[in-house]
């Protein structure tokens, strides 16, 4: 099966790729240093040409709700109009497990890109994962000895088990909203960032950050936790630190 991975070069997209590969399928990579932009409809009709499915893990880093907003609308929108005009029979979306209700910025984006695969007349599956075990690690790739970290009440899942997810759902077609995924154990944020910078034996100063108002209380109080039945995933944050500790040593 061919199968177009919307954001094939990120962090998601990267074991997507590679998932599929060890299954035998044919990826395509849609991004921008591929020669195709989402934002702007650049080389999608010729990168979406011949293939089955397509898996949408883009991204936008940003808090800002017009950005994400702006960002989502176009980007989904030129996907599913490509899709449409190639006769794809399948788009498998990445969403945020409480994005329907937790008041953030960046989630107001996710809920348009849903709304949109939901009305794009495509065959879907929008699936929702928790925050990952990797979401911290961006924000420690700095120089300053200060770390400023949301407070949020997760139940993290390593990107991994995600992609294979993302997978699964391509081969076994549509199924419109698929049960919500997310890992073993309930962590908070701060505590996940003070582990990793542990394990790679950095010194950081990490201060915790409550956002203000119902957005804050809402992160903190497990607004994105899965909720009803949900797929609870294999691997560990023990088990993603103990990665973490053999690529650190390795390095030195």
């Amino acid at each position: 099966m061919r199968v177009a991975v919307a954001g094939g070069t990120g962090m998601v997209g990267k074991f997507v790729v590679a998932e599929l590969r060890a299954a035998g399928h044919r990826p395509v990579i849609l991004a921008r240093s591929h020669g195709v932009d989402l934002a702007t409809g650049v080389g999608l009709e010729e990168g979406l040409s011949g293939s089955d499915v397509v898996i949408d893990v883009t991204n936008i880093v940003t808090t800002r709700r017009k950005t994400a907003v702006d960002f989502f609308s176009r980007a989904t929108g030129n996907l599913l109009a490509a899709a449409r005009s190639n006769g794809i029979g399948h788009l498998v979306t990445l969403s945020i497990v409480g994005s329907d209700e937790v008041d953030f910025g960046y989630y107001f984006g996710k809920r348009v890109q849903e709304a949109l695969v939901r009305d794009g007349g495509v065959p879907w599956t929008v699936l929702r994962a928790t925050q990952f075990f990797e979401f911290p690690e961006p924000l420690l790739d700095t120089r300053s000895p200060v770390v400023m970290m949301p407070r949020m009440l997760t139940q993290p899942v390593a990107a991994q088990d995600v992609a294979e997810k993302l997978v699964e759902h391509a081969v076994q077609g549509p199924s419109g909203t698929a049960r919500e995924i997310a890992g073993p154990a309930r962590l908070d944020t701060v505590e996940m960032t003070r582990r990793i910078l542990r394990t790679r034996g950095r010194r950081r100063l990490v201060v915790p950050v409550t956002l203000p108002g119902k957005v804050g209380k809402a992160m903190t109080g497990g607004g994105l936790l899965p909720h009803g039945e949900y797929v609870q995933c294999r691997r560990t944050f023990d088990e993603h630190l103990a990665s973490l500790r053999q690529v650190t040593l390795a390095g030195r």
